[in-house]
């Protein structure tokens, strides 16, 4: 797992399938606002011309030299919910990456995001 003094580390570096397929990118990292800790990372996916950033779990993601190897097939991120380069994530859109994977989504208890970026 991503430790959250390393994120800066490992902006740019490639993310792979647990095949090691190259996903994309490695953009940003978000981290769970209750705990702090890394949970989602944005990957930058697409031709230079019409780039996106899509989101993936962090959980049981592996840190290798020079990659990041998440959880997930390649199919199943290229598929996720995504916004655009210079975008950030709307706080009514947390919920459908939560979704796409299976996961359980939960705010705050007043509404808060479950995501902050760093």
């Amino acid at each position: 797992m991503i430790q959250a003094a390393d994120i800066r580390e490992w902006r740019d570096h490639d993310v792979v399938d647990p095949k090691g397929r190259k996903i994309g990118v490695l953009e940003a990292i978000y981290v769970d606002t209750t705990t702090d800790e890394p949970a989602v990372a944005t990957v930058r996916t697409g031709l230079p011309t019409r780039q996106r950033l899509v989101f993936v779990p962090l959980d049981k993601a592996i840190l290798g030299p020079g990659y990041l190897k998440v959880s997930y097939a390649k199919s199943l991120v290229k598929k996720a919910p995504s916004i655009g380069t210079d975008d950030i994530l709307p706080a009514e859109q947390e919920g459908s990456i939560f979704q796409h994977y299976g996961m359980t989504y939960q705010p705050g208890p007043n509404g808060e995001r479950q995501l902050a970026r760093r």
